[in-house]
Formats: C-alpha cells, sequence, structure tokens
C-alpha cells in the first residue's frame, strides 16, 4: 500500500473502493510530470503532478491540485475511481445524479409554469401600487 501523506482509515477506504470496482494497481500506469502555474521555482524543479491512465477503460486522470505529490497522487485515485464508477455504473452514479440535477434546473420553464409566475408578479404590483402615497390633491 503507497504512502499517500493520508490517514490509514482513507488509505483503507480507497483499497475498498477500488476492490468494489474491481481495479486492480496493475491495471493502473502512473507517471509524473512537472506541475504548471504559481509556486516558482519549487514548482518548475519537482514533478508534482500524478497523471493515471486505467488501461481496461481507457479513462485518464491528471492531478496538480496539492503541491505535494503523495497528496496528488490520492486525489487522482480517487478522482480516477469517481469517472470508473460512472462510467461503469452509468446512470446510476452519484456523478451523473449531480449533473441531471443541474440539467433540470437549467432547463427552459413551460409555458404554463411562466404565466403562473408572471400572474404572481402582477397581483405583487398592484398590491405595492396600493401602498403608495395619495396625492393630497383628491383629498
Amino acid at each position: 500500500m503507497p504512502d499517500f501523506g493520508i490517514g490509514l482509515d482513507k488509505q483503507k477506504a480507497l483499497d475498498e473502493k477500488m476492490s468494489s470496482l474491481g481495479v486492480s494497481k496493475s491495471d493502473i500506469i502512473e507517471k509524473f510530470i512537472r506541475s504548471a502555474g504559481p509556486g516558482g521555482q519549487k514548482v518548475n524543479k519537482t514533478s508534482t503532478c500524478v497523471y493515471l491512465k486505467h488501461i481496461p477503460t481507457g479513462i485518464e486522470v491528471k492531478c496538480r491540485r496539492e503541491r505535494s505529490q503523495a497528496l496528488n497522487r490520492y486525489i487522482a485515485r480517487q478522482l480516477l475511481l469517481k469517472k470508473i464508477e460512472s462510467y461503469i455504473l452509468g446512470e446510476l452514479s452519484e456523478e451523473r445524479k449531480r449533473i441531471e440535477k443541474i440539467r433540470r434546473q437549467k432547463r427552459k420553464r413551460s409555458k404554463r409554469a411562466k404565466e403562473k409566475i408572471l400572474e404572481v408578479k402582477r397581483k405583487r404590483s398592484k398590491k405595492k401600487k396600493l401602498r403608495s402615497k395619495v396625492p393630497e390633491e383628491d383629498i
């Protein structure tokens, strides 16, 4: 079990997730790349970016979120497992559910729903107009 600089419970959970999805360590190609972005000289000299590829599915992941290579290895494995899970489970995966929820939220409203909303707005504006001050001349 590689040391990712995390707790044993998180490493155990990662291993369990890998075994439940049927992913073995030999199925994964791991490479290290020099990260880009903020960090200056330190980033230019060390290879902290982690590249993982799952051979059977062809899914690839790059992670350069943290400055630590060990932590990036852990995060990259988590991302890879999420992608593999969504690939295997398809409609049932958590990621797919989240994406579908966002799609439903952004979907255009029906004409009936739009009319209902506009009717409520009209009623509210009438109510607010009634609250306005009465001109002094009418009194």
